[in-house]
């Protein structure tokens, strides 16, 4: 069975450092992804119409990780990648210390043998299994090119990411560029631990900000 080390070959997007900013180019990836807002006044961690989206998405990544896998012909195994979020405010100004009218879109990376046909057939496994529940309907199989970025892992819990936003954009504009949050990028983070096991000090997360010269 080939196995695809996809931590390892995407080793330089998913684990930059934690001690100084750097600029990158994101090339396009495919993700099963899933869009949505967080209603007035909640944070991420309570709503539900986020929570709801998280739990769809690991759903439909496991089913077509074991559809791949034990499939007759060809058979591929291969890890579930970190659950990633796109962050951002269609009016007003974007500002990661309130969450006020935050639009989102939740993804996990799905590498080229998930097919869009296997995709298909993966949703409809997935309704079979858990019933046709509200959220499956918005998830879909998308190309997501960033391009060119700054970034850096946080570690520590989401509230402190600000002081390390601030860093990044003070590097990029040190690099002859600035950042384009606010003026349609988005603010990207990848989680890389699960808050519900990790110690809010140790939580490892990157982030991640479209740049421009």
């Amino acid at each position: 069975m080939e196995k695809l080390d996809l931590k390892k070959s995407l080793k330089p997007y998913y684990q930059p450092s934690a001690k100084t900013p750097e600029i990158i180019q994101v090339p396009r990836f495919q993700f099963a992804m899933l869009d949505g807002d967080i209603e007035p006044g909640v944070l991420p961690g309570n709503s539900p119409a986020f929570q709801e989206a998280v739990a769809a998405l690991y759903g439909i990544a496991y089913t077509l990780k074991f559809m791949v896998k034990l499939r007759k012909d060809d058979p591929i195994d291969y890890p579930v990648m970190a659950l990633e979020g796109l962050w951002w405010v269609e009016d007003g100004k974007f500002d990661l210390r309130v969450a006020d009218n935050w639009k989102w879109t939740v993804m996990i990376l799905q590498p080229e043998v998930v097919t869009a046909e296997i995709f298909a057939e993966g949703l409809a496994q997935l309704r079979k299994k858990r019933g046709d529940q509200p959220a499956f309907a918005r998830l879909r199989l998308d190309g997501f090119e960033e391009g060119l970025c700054v970034q850096m892992m946080h570690i520590g819990p989401y509230a402190t990411e600000p002081a390390n936003v601030d860093r990044m954009h003070a590097f990029a504009v040190q690099q002859g560029y600035h950042a384009q949050l606010g003026s349609g990028g988005k603010h990207h983070e990848i989680y890389m631990s699960d808050p519900r096991k990790a110690a809010p000090e140790k939580m490892k997360t990157v982030l991640r900000h479209p740049i421009e010269r």
